[in-house]
């Protein structure tokens, strides 16, 4: 049964009858229960209320405007609400995590006795094709990283200051396979140099150590020096390690952006952004040898086989490897 998360607000009919909660309240009730009791993070939360506000959206529409009791909904509103998606031009993997979402709320209303049954388990996951993504193999990553420092070393006064931010984001994005929101979400002394470990506060609040190498230590001691100019012309102050030029903590959206930007200009043709340099620290371990558990700990996966995800190798890759090693090929 789902943790208790204080009292509905239901409502009454001028004949003294409960009526059933309206389907913001709960809602809003459900995310309440995911900050409180699952420690899920702001960003998960608004993806949770945005899915079911969207499904509650299309019920009023399927209703000409009226309310629907949460009760009243069955499989086959749900398929409805997934087919809708669809026709609307929404990605398979994007109507999934709805439906997942859709789950995860109904099984909260079950534990609250809300509802007797949970319909979305009736409903069949839209299938998604595995494709893997391209990202840059290791000699791609070495000349990417390579020549932003490059770069780094030869701006002009005026771009100094966010190019030497920029590469430490880059280098230890790459280096630590941290998650954007881990990135973004760390202060200075989170990081020690001496031993060249960082303490990431990951998803459900839960923190590790991770690593890093000698490239990322040195790109972001030469970004210090950058970070205290910014506080000083700012005239502020705050722990964030990667400051914005207001002197402020740096945004998610604001590193997804830079990302794509240096790739553009000095990296190889591929689609990029700062999950891809997780997925190639991840995969890049794997190809040398890193024990898969080893690499599960530093990203951070509750379960090994969100891992294995991030850690496949080409279709290509695995040809050539059978072909120069297997007796029979």
């Amino acid at each position: 049964m789902a943790a208790p998360c204080g009292p509905l607000v239901v409502r009454r009919p001028l004949d003294g009858q409960t009526l059933p909660p309206l389907m913001d309240t709960l809602i809003e009730q459900y995310a309440r229960y995911l900050r409180d009791e699952r420690n899920a993070s702001p960003h998960t939360i608004r993806n949770y209320a945005s899915d079911l506000r969207q499904f509650r959206d299309y019920l009023v529409r399927l209703e000409a405007g009226s309310e629907v009791a949460v009760g009243s909904v069955d499989p086959v509103r749900i398929r409805g609400f997934l087919a809708d998606l669809i026709d609307r031009g929404e990605k398979k993997s994007s109507v999934a995590r709805k439906l997942a979402s859709l789950r995860a709320f109904f099984k909260f209303l079950c534990g609250e006795q809300i509802v007797k049954e949970n319909p979305a388990l009736q409903v069949s996951t839209p299938k998604i094709s595995r494709t893997l993504p391209r990202i840059m193999n290791e000699e791609e990553m070495n000349s990417f990283l390579d020549r932003v420092a490059a770069a780094a070393r030869e701006a002009a006064a005026g771009r100094l200051r966010a190019l030497r931010r920029d590469r430490a984001i880059l280098e230890l994005l790459y280096a630590s396979g941290l998650r954007v929101s881990e990135l973004v979400g760390l202060n200075l002394g989170h990081v020690n140099f001496g031993d060249g470990l960082v303490l990431v506060r990951g998803k459900g609040r839960k923190e590790r150590i991770v690593p890093f190498g000698e490239k990322a230590r040195q790109a972001i001691a030469d970004y210090l020096p950058v970070r205290e100019k910014i506080l000083m012309d700012a005239r502020a102050a705050g722990p964030a390690l990667f400051l914005n030029l207001r002197g402020r903590r740096l945004s998610a959206r604001s590193v997804d952006r830079l990302v794509k930007k240096y790739v553009r200009q000095f990296g190889p043709p591929v689609k990029a952004s700062p999950h891809s340099l997780r997925h190639a620290f991840a995969s890049h371990l794997l190809t040398e040898g890193a024990d898969l558990r080893a690499i599960q700990e530093m990203l951070g996966h509750a379960s090994l086989s969100t891992t294995q995800k991030y850690t496949q190798v080409s279709i290509r890759q695995l040809i050539d490897v059978y072909d120069r090693t297997h007796p029979k090929a």
